[in-house]
């Protein structure tokens, strides 16, 4: 009896365990970081002289209040707070321990004059994203080796006013990058939530080089046809949970990226333990949820699950070429539903697009390890193209629980890829239809252990790993 109590006890220890990792993933990669914190000391802008008429250009007000707050840093932190009103202002930087909060009727607005936003010289571990080595624009909000940072409100709004920008690349007349609305390098300790972001010139959030990053109640809105309005883009950056997100752009809800061809793999930087879950997105030109095609530095331990991703060009999408090097491993997509997507799955071997010609062609990346289930799709274009590179093949790629309703005759077609598929409709292509002999696996998200893909449908992650206790108590 007492061996018997003594081992319902452990397993009872066990579950708890296993149902806190599951549940609570986000909150282990990100700490249980709250979206807000006490700051002592808090000033307003209008301190400042600030003027919310949508005209006067407050970027000094803004300048000189963080400059102010910093004497706070060490004394329990700060608070800068945007009452209601329209805010126009160039770019300015964040300082450490800083909580950035805006009422619910406030905007603060990108000045759509190109001098606002500073042209600075980067660090040399550039090459990372769309930007190459060279100078570039500012973002607009803009920090650097900073610590517990918030970026909050009341769903108040940051508009950067991106049209200009949209059209003077579409022009060819830019000389820099387009700058982000919010980035972040070095940093750590960072809150972004309960914001609308807006028109941003270039990508939204960008945290680079960046770890303990919560994105959480954000909105983003861009019209469908502007450019390279990405989402949410972490980047080389680790312990990063985004959530309950909805986007509407004219790229990549999410994207997660880690540097680009020679400059990526020289850094190394990558990409890890990464937790995306609740977001609702539509977008014209990318897709909900997508990986590179810079990740030479790699990208690995993601974990999305809880996608609706309507009306967009492609649902699921990892972007590689010869030359990036670099890997793409050890991902879960889980809970996905889609309509009217052109594309529901999409892994492009050959995206093409270098910084410069000094890439090493014989730089293969390593795609591994995909596992995409439980995924709906009505009003589906094409199931999916699925293309390896030659000498090369992407392995590991495993579908189960997929049913969707495509249009097109030919819904699937496979190349230079290994894997396998369970219960997918319409059938997937014979590259994913594994030997009967073998033991396939396939990678569970949970950041240590795979799973035996002839475990029955719907088993939860806390049966697999209970059964071989319960076998043993059984004795």
């Amino acid at each position: 009896m007492k061996r018997s109590a003594s081992l319902f006890q452990v397993l009872l220890v066990f579950i708890t365990m296993v149902e806190i990792q599951w549940s609570t993933v986000s909150s282990i990669y990100c700490k249980d970081m709250p979206p807000n914190v006490y700051r002592p000391h808090s000033v307003t802008i209008t301190e400042f002289g600030a003027i919310g008429d949508g005209v006067t250009l407050n970027t000094k007000a803004f300048q000189n209040a963080i400059f102010y707050l910093n004497s706070f840093a060490d004394k329990g932190g700060a608070q800068l707070f945007v009452p209601a009103g329209r805010w126009l202002t160039g770019s300015f930087n964040l300082i450490s321990h800083l909580t950035l909060s805006l009422d619910k009727d406030a905007v603060i607005i990108g000045s759509p004059d190109s001098s606002h936003w500073p042209v600075i010289d980067p660090l040399p571990s550039y090459g990372r994203g769309r930007e190459l080595p060279g100078k570039r624009h500012q973002s607009l909000i803009f920090g650097l080796n900073l610590t517990d940072v918030i970026i909050t409100g009341a769903n108040g709004s940051i508009d950067g006013q991106g049209a200009i920008w949209w059209g003077w690349f579409r022009n060819h007349t830019l000389n820099y990058t387009r700058p982000h609305l919010v980035e972040l390098m070095y940093s750590t300790n960072v809150v972004i939530s309960n914001l609308t972001f807006k028109n941003s010139p270039f990508w939204n959030i960008h945290p680079v080089y960046c770890s303990q990053v919560l994105v959480q109640h954000v909105t983003i809105l861009a019209p469908l046809n502007s450019p390279n309005t990405d989402g949410v883009s972490p980047d080389s950056s680790t312990n990063v949970c985004i959530n309950h997100c909805y986007v509407r752009n004219g790229d990549d809800v999410i994207v997660i990226k880690s540097g680009w061809d020679e400059y990526g793999i020289s850094f190394a930087q990558p990409s890890s333990n990464i937790s995306i879950s609740d977001i609702t997105g539509e977008t014209r030109g990318g897709a909900g949820i997508a990986f590179g095609s810079e990740m030479s530095g790699g990208i690995s331990e993601v974990r999305a699950v809880g996608l609706r991703i309507v009306n967009s060009l492609h649902g699921i999408r990892i972007k590689t070429a010869p030359g990036r090097g670099g890997y793409v491993k050890n991902v879960y997509i889980a809970d996905v539903s889609m309509d009217n997507v052109s594309m529901a799955i999409r892994i492009t071997g050959n995206y093409g697009e270098h910084p410069d010609d000094k890439y090493d062609r014989t730089a293969l990346p390593v795609i591994s390890n995909i596992t995409i289930k439980d995924v709906v799709g009505v009003n589906i274009g094409v199931a999916g193209i699925l293309e390896g590179i030659q000498g090369d093949n992407f392995s590991n790629i495993c579908l189960s629980n997929v049913s969707l309703s495509v249009q097109s005759a030919h819904p699937w077609n496979c190349s230079l890829i290994e894997g396998y598929s369970n219960s997918v409709i319409p059938e997937s292509c014979e590259q994913l239809k594994s030997n009967c002999r073998q033991t396939p696996i396939c990678y569970d998200g949970s950041g240590s252990s795979a799973m035996h893909v002839q475990q029955p449908r719907h088993t939860s992650s806390t049966s697999r790993l209970l059964n071989p206790l319960l076998e043993l108590a059984s004795f």
